[in-house]
């Protein structure tokens, strides 16, 4: 956990980090590659830990996102 979000083990890139690039376009191997420290695997760990906490990663994106400047 990094200020109270969900992290990916042994790193500080959020689940909700990874999640946002996929709904923004990438692909797994895209979003991999925006994390050099991270392998597709835990890409994918990513998204199955999303589909079971669904709510709470999507307010984290939906904060992320509103922070990016238009």
């Amino acid at each position: 956990m990094r200020l109270g979000r969900p992290v990916i083990g042994g790193t500080r890139i959020g689940v909700h980090d990874i999640l946002g690039l996929i709904l923004t376009g990438s692909t797994v191997d895209e979003a991999g590659k925006s994390f050099p420290s991270i392998t597709r695997a835990q890409v994918y760990e990513s998204l199955a830990y999303y589909e079971d906490h669904k709510a709470e990663i999507d307010l984290a994106v939906a904060e992320q996102m509103a922070e990016i400047p238009a």
